[in-house]
């Protein structure tokens, strides 16, 4: 048994490395495909083998997804450089290996604080849960409605909030097979690809420079993600995005607070969903989701082992992410930033087409030209999550 459980983290952390470093390919994806063939894997092996390659790639998958997020998608240097993510503006100074070891840093110190808090959380949660879950509805409406009150000017977000709304609305009654994949890749993947290909990316010579790590910034950062990523752990729709806003709300952060800020959350919200099936029995994600399926009840041993197999993959993943990093900023500016975002494009194009048909693929173009208003309007791309959370929304309120 632990040969065969060492042999799943390993293959689970190949496997969070590619959909990490692959725009459009998210750890749900790879998890429902692995429920439908489970089956005829469960013959060869226990669904406690299977559990531990979701987790070891999802685990993997919230380190390697900032290399993409960092590296693709940055809009020219120029006058709009101030609305661009602390990630995409420390690129564009040369400095996209430090802004991704901060953004380490914070999934790191999540997944070890998480881990140590995790007694206190499994008796705060349920409390909490069981006191909000009747209001969730109008939580959710409230958290909404400040996401777009935050900004300057109100009435853009709101009408792109709304629009996502409604476009998600659309797509999730389709009849079509993953319809999350095409409405996702196309709003967050494709729309911000685009953008970079019309703005004609130059990407400088990059720095091997590191951070200093144990800082005021950091605590800041930490403390704030770590009470944050437990409520909205809580919460159906908000993702680590939504949670970072509100978490830099709550203390004044520099950019390197932010990137840890949105690493530590990334990689506490998959702890914290962990946990939340454990405490309240809700799947929070596609991957908790599959793992719900294959081990029906979930048990304190159950929970103590997942957490350590997300610290051990966490750990060799984040490693890993590092050495990647280095290659990726000395070979960045050799590679031809054009070709490599229509070679992503097309991969998505194509995975769209297998994965919901042509109907898919229409989402994705709709999609596609809704994605792009927000970074063209001035504004975050936050506000497409309406895509997500106005179903939840009216789900919970009627």
């Amino acid at each position: 048994m632990i040969l065969e459980i060492t042999i799943a983290v390993l293959i689970g952390i190949l496997a969070g490395i590619f959909t990490g470093l692959t725009p459009g390919i998210h750890t749900n994806l790879v998890a429902v495909l692995l429920l439908s063939i489970s089956p005829f894997l469960l013959q060869i092996t226990a669904p406690i083998t299977l559990v531990t390659f979701i987790i070891a790639m999802s685990v993997t998958h919230t380190f390697f997804n900032a290399i993409p997020a960092i590296y693709l998608g940055a809009p020219e240097s120029g006058d709009n450089i101030l609305s661009v993510l602390p990630g995409h503006r420390m690129l564009l100074q040369g400095k996209g290996y430090e802004a991704l070891a901060l953004t380490i840093t914070g999934g790191i110190f999540a997944l070890i604080i998480g881990t140590l808090i995790t007694p206190l959380i499994i008796k705060v949660i349920p409390s909490i849960y069981n006191y909000i879950q009747e209001y969730i509805g109008y939580i959710l409406l409230l958290t909404c409605v400040f996401l777009i009150f935050r900004e300057k000017k109100r009435f853009w977000p709101l009408v792109i909030f709304l629009l996502s709304g409604c476009f998600g609305i659309a797509t999730l009654n389709l009849n079509i097979k993953d319809p999350l994949f095409p409405m996702l890749s196309s709003l967050f993947g494709i729309a911000g690809i685009l953008i970079s290909l019309n703005d004609k990316v130059k990407i400088p010579k990059q720095k091997i420079t590191s951070p200093k790590v144990f800082t005021k910034e950091t605590y800041k950062a930490i403390s704030s993600g770590t009470i944050v990523g437990t409520f909205t752990s809580m919460l159906p729709g908000l993702g680590p995005a939504e949670a970072a806003i509100i978490g830099a709300q709550l203390v004044k952060l520099k950019d390197s607070g932010f990137l840890i800020l949105v690493g530590a959350l990334d990689t506490l919200n998959m702890v914290m969903s962990f946990i939340a099936l454990y405490t309240i029995e809700k799947a929070r994600n596609g991957s908790v989701i599959t793992i719900s399926k294959l081990l029906p009840k979930m048990t304190l041993e159950n929970l103590i082992f997942f957490l350590i197999i997300a610290l051990i993959s966490g750990l060799i993943s984040s490693y890993l992410c590092m050495k990647t990093a280095k290659k990726v900023s000395g070979y960045i500016t050799k590679i031809n930033y054009q070709k490599l975002s229509v070679a992503i494009i097309i991969l998505i194009v194509i995975m769209t087409i297998f994965l919901s048909g042509p109907l898919g693929l229409f989402v994705l173009v709709i999609g596609s030209f809704l994605g792009m208003l927000p970074p063209l309007l001035g504004m975050g791309r936050n506000h497409l999550m309406g895509c997500l959370l106005i179903p939840v929304i009216l789900f919970f309120m009627f």
